[in-house]
């Protein structure tokens, strides 16, 4: 019931347990009113094809940032991949392993600056109340919401990045051995890989309002499927770059390849989060 006493109910509340994902009002006048949790933590609304051409430039909308930031990191990730995997194109710009290496590394920043924007954005979403005008709330920079499966996933995702910033630091550094490239390089990538399929799931399931679905026609569900593929790439590409005492240039290749097929897929759910920004 709202501050003026008319009736609101909740006809239905659905989502993969634990979470509710979606939800749906009645309200005094019979109409319906439809909730769902990333586009209330995104401030998303349904619009008109012929209105998507602004997304292009919307400074004033941190979605848009957040999108273009994450755009960023993906090209500098996919760029140090195919110098890595071109080794003429990499000598034609004269650039060895270290320098390749500090590509990897400028692109987890935009990563980290990003996931943490979209993190702010979650913790300060506000709870959903029908019929009621947002009033002014104070800053949250950090908080705890772990009933939130959108917070959740940004949550994991931020605390990926993190990782990714310690191993591709530490892969610049000169003469490392091989059990410390896996003990200060493979173990924190390993882990947000990890870190990163699990934000993906989430963020996936958040859309789907289910374990699994097929939703061709959502444009958010194209942004989380994009990215949970270039997360399951992440992961195989941190799986095979375990390192041993005799270097497989195989293991090398499958991991290098793996790493630009997940920042393609960032890329382009990155750029998909523009349109998908328009409300």
């Amino acid at each position: 019931m709202n501050k003026h006493g008319n009736h609101i109910e909740l006809i239905k509340a659905n989502g993969p347990w634990p979470f509710i994902t979606q939800r749906i009002y009645r309200l005094p006048d019979d109409s319906q009113l439809l909730w769902r949790s990333r586009h209330h933590r995104k401030h998303l609304n349904r619009v008109e094809i012929d209105r998507l051409i602004t997304c292009l430039w919307m400074p004033e909308e941190l979605n848009w940032w957040i999108g273009i930031i994450f755009a960023l990191g993906s090209m500098l990730f996919a760029l140090g991949s195919i110098f890595s995997l071109l080794p003429s194109l990499a000598n034609r710009w004269s650039l060895d392993v270290i320098a390749i290496n500090s590509i990897f590394f400028m692109g987890s920043i935009p990563f980290t600056i990003a996931a943490y924007l979209q993190l702010w954005q979650a913790q300060n979403a506000g709870h959903f109340l029908p019929q009621a005008r947002r009033s002014p709330r104070r800053m949250v920079w950090f908080a705890w919401k772990p009933r939130d499966i959108g917070w959740l996933s940004c949550a994991w995702q931020f605390l990926g990045t993190i990782l990714f910033n310690v191993s591709t630091f530490e892969a610049m550094l000169p003469g490392l051995q091989w059990f410390k490239q896996d003990l200060m390089i493979w173990i924190p990538d390993l882990l947000g890989s990890i870190f990163f399929l699990v934000s993906g799931y989430l963020a996936f399931m958040e859309t789907c309002h289910a374990y699994w679905q097929w939703q061709p026609t959502n444009l958010s569900w194209w942004v989380t499927f994009i990215n949970l593929l270039g997360c399951v790439a992440f992961m195989i590409s941190a799986l095979f770059a375990f390192v041993t005492p005799k270097v497989s240039s195989f293991d090398v290749t499958i991991s290098l390849v793996f790493t630009l097929i997940g920042a393609i897929c960032f890329f382009f759910g990155s750029l998909l989060m523009l349109p998908e920004t328009v409300h």
